[in-house]
């Protein structure tokens, strides 16, 4: 059982029900009403033997759009009033038929903005790896001094080193003189 549409639950009103016969018999007249209406319609156009009638029963396309427009004007005051309001987007249901998966696909603009960073990472790679970029040249001038730095601490341990074989050598020169004597 439904309830007939009212608001809320107040504790002190009555509730009415609609028992599901009751439903089907609305239902019902509703449907005869639209049927009725259509008749009228068509029977205005012409009489009952026109070819425009026939098309419409045997081509079952058009006789659907021409529910679903039927079904759009009687919702709530649509029907009575006619609203031109350029920001509404009416639902059009495509057919498979139609559906072009071929064509180029939109893309959103998270998507479109993800792409763009992915390539402007690409071009600044490909950039930096030349050398072009700010950031690589610093690179490049600081590891010029740093290998600058490396080469003067090589020849430094080299001097030093030999340094130390000139002393040691100089040491068993002496000491070789002193036992010799």
């Amino acid at each position: 059982l439904f309830n007939t549409g009212r608001k809320g639950g107040h504790k002190g009103r009555a509730r009415q029900y609609t028992s599901p016969e009751e439903i089907d018999a609305q239902l019902q007249a509703e449907k005869q009403k639209a049927r009725e209406e259509e008749e009228q319609e068509e029977g205005g156009e012409g009489a009952t033997g026109d070819p425009k009638k026939e098309k419409k029963s045997l081509d079952s396309d058009e006789s659907d759009e021409d529910d679903e427009d039927y079904q759009q004007k009687r919702k709530g005051v649509e029907g009575l009033i006619d609203i031109e309001n350029p920001n509404r987007v009416i639902q059009t249901t495509k057919k498979v038929t139609q559906l072009d998966l071929d064509g180029p696909k939109e893309l959103s603009r998270r998507e479109r903005e993800e792409i763009e960073k992915q390539k402007a990472k690409e071009r600044y790679m490909k950039m930096h790896l030349a050398g072009k970029t700010e950031q690589a040249k610093a690179d490049l001038a600081r590891l010029a001094i740093i290998r600058k730095q490396r080469e003067e601490a090589a020849r430094r341990k080299e001097e030093e080193r030999k340094a130390k074989d000139e002393a040691a050598m100089a040491g068993k020169r002496l000491q070789s003189l002193s036992l010799n004597k």
